[in-house]
């Protein structure tokens, strides 16, 4: 009787470390792409995140606040701002939006009351808040962020109409 012996060929041997090779650097290549869509994409709402809020903030506190004259353009201690009037009762009060050092601010004041911009609430940084009156009850706003993305909004009353 005779055992067979059986040869090894180097064959043997390369198949399956060329196919684990192939699959480790299948897999190295998927993980650094997926990394690279992940960090981009991120990015990219990034960008916008903070023009959009500021301008999606305006347009909610333009839609709170709609009443017959309630809503205008205006300057608060120089600033260039949204007035938004209103009140309760015999009380009446003005909120004003406005950009002032790098920050979206909010202040509301009872009518009559003095104050400066620095006391307004920091909503969001900005680099630039511009609104503007088209017509009667027709507002553009323009919001610019710190890394210069640029948007803009049109926002009519809806009581003037």
């Amino acid at each position: 009787m005779r055992f067979q012996r059986q040869k090894n060929h180097v064959i043997d041997l390369l198949f399956p470390l060329a196919v684990l090779f192939v699959f480790a650097i299948s897999s190295f290549l998927v993980l650094v792409l997926s990394a690279h869509i992940y960090s981009s994409q991120t990015q990219e709402m990034n960008t916008g995140y903070t023009v959009h809020t500021s301008l999606a903030y305006v347009a909610e506190k333009i839609r709170q606040n709609d009443s017959d004259g309630g809503i205008s353009a205006g300057t608060f201690q120089g600033q260039e701002c949204l007035v938004l009037k209103g009140g309760s009762g015999d009380i009446r009060y003005t909120t004003y939006i406005y950009s002032y050092k790098g920050k979206l601010k909010e202040l509301t004041l009872r009518d009559g009351t003095d104050a400066s911009p620095s006391d307004g609430k920091d909503i969001l940084a900005v680099a630039d808040f511009s609104v503007s009156e088209i017509r009667p009850g027709l507002f553009r706003f323009t919001s610019t962020d710190t890394d210069g993305t640029t948007a803009s909004v049109t926002i009519s009353e809806r009581s003037r109409q």
